[in-house]
């Protein structure tokens, strides 16, 4: 939590040009790496949150089925980015192993 509010006025000094809980998350990531903060120090909280993921995504879901009209009139252009950003994904991921096994 510490992070988190350092995050937050990190944020505020840069005119929130990066969401604190962005930086938080990169504070801690760092403070892992570096071993300020060590993993077990974490576990039980990140435990405890990946165990109940499912319930992050009922606010996504409802906000997805408030703008179903929305969805509904623009589905083409959606499927359409959604199948080339994938397509995409897979060139640029299968190009980029075959040069590294290639090293």
């Amino acid at each position: 939590m510490l992070l988190l509010v350092i995050g937050n006025g990190i944020s505020l000094l840069i005119n929130h040009f990066i969401p604190g809980s962005v930086i938080g998350m990169i504070l801690l990531f760092l403070a892992l790496l570096i071993g300020v903060i060590k993993k077990d120090d974490v576990k039980s909280s990140a435990d405890a949150l990946t165990g109940n993921m499912s319930l992050f995504f009922i606010p996504a879901g409802v906000g997805l089925m408030e703008a179903f009209g929305l969805l509904k009139e623009n589905l083409p252009a959606i499927a359409i980015s959604a199948i080339v950003s994938t397509v995409l994904v897979v060139i640029v991921t299968g190009w980029l192993i075959q040069k590294m096994e290639k090293k």
